[in-house]
């Protein structure tokens, strides 16, 4: 039982280091798939402006009386601003890609425990 817990927990855990590392672009790719539009800072106020930006976090701003959601990624100099229904999706999507996650995880886990039942014959 402790090997399999020991296993187990060291699958989860190069599991979670794997998706760590891809973290932010999982993020920028479902941003892209969602509608948000990607603007390129290309002069040295926008590139200033960049540096005070929380990285890697969506954010909601007021501009012209509405409401942006703004994802700064100052590694490749730009941000990405959606409006509501972009960002709504966004969430959507995100939630989704969530769930599969999870189902995955969950067959790969029921499939690991399941194999070491045989031994017990048939309840």
């Amino acid at each position: 039982m402790k090997r399999i817990l020991g296993g187990l927990s060291l699958a989860i855990v190069l599991l979670m280091a794997g998706c760590a590392g891809h973290n932010a672009q999982t993020t920028e790719d479902l941003l892209s798939a969602a509608g948000f539009n990607v603007v390129i800072a290309s002069t040295p106020q926008q590139l200033k402006h960049l540096a005070t930006l929380p990285p890697y976090k969506i954010m909601r701003i007021q501009r012209n009386g509405k409401d942006r959601y703004v994802y700064a990624d100052p590694a490749r100099k730009l941000i990405y601003v959606g409006g509501l229904f972009s960002y709504d999706r966004f969430r959507d999507m995100r939630l989704a890609k969530n769930v599969a996650e999870q189902d995955l995880q969950d067959a790969k886990f029921n499939a690991e425990i399941a194999s070491g039942w045989d031994v017990w014959g048939p309840f």
